[in-house]
């Protein structure tokens, strides 16, 4: 059975209703970054990702850890994802765009070389429909749930349930 989520609130709909604050929230899934480096990543300016960082904060989707000091001695705050998206139910909720716009921010990133795609159409009665979507949910939140290998490969997955016409 999937993961039970709930709700999401409407300051937690307003914080994940940008796909830069998604973008982090992932970068931040498996290793803290500061903010310089998230800016670094992303190719932002470091006082527009603050601004994304501490909504994230406020919200709860980032924790900050204790500070440390960088290369040059100055003190660094890293950061790192709380996964409380992962536990909200935020579907019909105004964050489809912003799931979007970070899919294809993060294609960019990494090229089409490097993205290993499919296209189906099955036919599932829509007494079944459920099942498949629990089915899916299921397997992702298997693999959730497994303790993080912090040398493991990052893969990305986005996954789209639409009409066919």
């Amino acid at each position: 059975m999937p993961t039970p989520r709930r709700a999401a609130t409407e300051a937690e709909i307003a914080a994940m209703a940008s796909g830069i604050r998604l973008r982090i929230i992932r970068l931040t899934y498996s290793e803290a970054l500061t903010n310089k480096e998230l800016a670094e990543r992303l190719d932002r300016d470091p006082a527009t990702t603050l601004h994304h960082v501490r909504k994230l904060v406020d919200t709860g989707f980032l924790e900050a850890l204790p500070s440390r000091r960088g290369t040059r001695g100055a003190k660094e705050i890293p950061y790192r994802s709380t996964g409380l998206s992962w536990h909200l139910d935020s579907r019909d909720r105004g964050i489809d765009q912003a799931i979007f716009e970070a899919y294809l921010a993060e294609i960019a990133d990494v090229g089409f070389d490097e993205v290993q795609q499919t296209r189906l159409v099955v036919q599932v009665p829509d007494e079944q429909v459920t099942e498949f979507e629990t089915r899916l949910m299921e397997l992702v939140d298997d693999f959730m749930s497994r303790p993080v290998d912090p040398d493991a490969k990052r893969t990305a997955i986005y996954l789209s349930k639409y009409p066919s016409r």
